[in-house]
């Protein structure tokens, strides 16, 4: 297949790369998305928490995203897989699964996150529909229901706190080990949250919706949704197979301007944050395109500067 040139290519297309298409469409310049099709939150049956969209299906959401960005000619869209990349900043390229080939100047990953497989029984049934992870798109369907809350350590105590607002209906399930203090477990006594540290055998659901949550003790924990702390890897191995910087919980590594350690290469939305929300996605997707898009017309300028001397 012959080459295609380009200014940006973006690879993902979830909020964070269609908004950064959006910007850098409008700013004239010629943008390839790379997506293949398979987006986190394909389960969910909602996108909340988005002006003007809340309650919209992620599938709607990336119709009315593309027919939107269908209005710029330079951005294209590539079903397809990246798989490789090479070069240095300007003179990228990037190689698909269906062996496509893309020359770009800079690139911006916006891969998101992907669950790695459920490994509770029935956790996979329900997921979407009834349990989640992010209480700010989901909690206020589950407002005062009785929940339960799958986490452990540290993490659970700032977990439980903030689904406390949305009902104090609540039982946590760690699942194992709680990994909590001797100070954190009073605090659980004193709000009367009861706390199970047995592993769990499996949740019953009917249609989705759960219906209660079974120990291995035989415990038998009712409730009404759930909310629980997924195993995240990235999207793609691209970024840190070319040497993005990688954190600790397995995020690239950006500056406050979406760039890492690897001049011309960008990330922005759930691959480089921590806030998992559409919205969020979308707002650095905008953001980086337009520091990226600055970068473009600067270095321009100066090649035009060059050619006048």
């Amino acid at each position: 297949m012959e080459k295609q040139h380009v200014d940006v290519t973006i690879i993902g297309g979830g909020p964070s790369g269609l908004n950064a298409a959006l910007v850098l469409g409008r700013a004239r310049k010629k943008v390839a998305i790379i997506d293949e099709g398979r987006p986190r939150n394909a389960v969910t049956r909602e996108i909340h928490g988005f002006l003007t969209r809340d309650g919209v299906t992620p599938s709607e959401f990336r119709r009315i995203a593309k027919d939107e960005i269908s209005a710029y000619p330079s951005v294209s869209f590539v079903a397809d897989t990246a798989v490789g990349i090479t070069g240095t900043d300007g003179q990228f390229q990037i190689e698909t699964a269906h062996g496509q080939t893309f020359a770009s100047k800079k690139v911006l990953f916006a891969t998101g996150m992907k669950d790695e497989p459920l490994d509770i029984p029935g956790l996979a049934e329900v997921y979407g529909k009834s349990a989640f992870v992010c209480p700010y798109c989901d909690g206020w369907e589950l407002r005062d229901q009785p929940l339960v809350i799958i986490n452990k350590g540290a993490e659970l105590m700032h977990f439980a706190q903030l689904i406390s607002g949305w009902t104090n209906r609540l039982t946590v399930c760690t699942n194992g080990p709680d990994e909590l203090t001797d100070a954190e477990r009073e605090e659980f006594r004193r709000k009367q949250m009861p706390l199970f540290d047995s592993p769990i055998r499996h949740i019953d659901s009917s249609d989705g919706i759960v219906q209660q949550v079974v120990l291995e003790d035989g415990t038998a924990v009712p409730c009404r949704g759930i909310f629980f702390k997924p195993k995240l890897v990235l999207g793609s191995d691209l970024p840190q197979a070319f040497g993005c910087g990688i954190s600790e919980d397995g995020m690239i590594i950006v500056d406050e301007f979406g760039k890492t350690n690897i001049s011309g290469i960008y990330s922005a939305g759930d691959a480089a944050s921590r806030l998992h929300q559409a919205i969020a996605a979308a707002s650095t997707g905008a953001f980086v395109a337009a520091v990226i898009n600055n970068e473009l017309n600067t270095e321009s300028w100066g090649r035009k500067n060059e050619h006048d001397n």
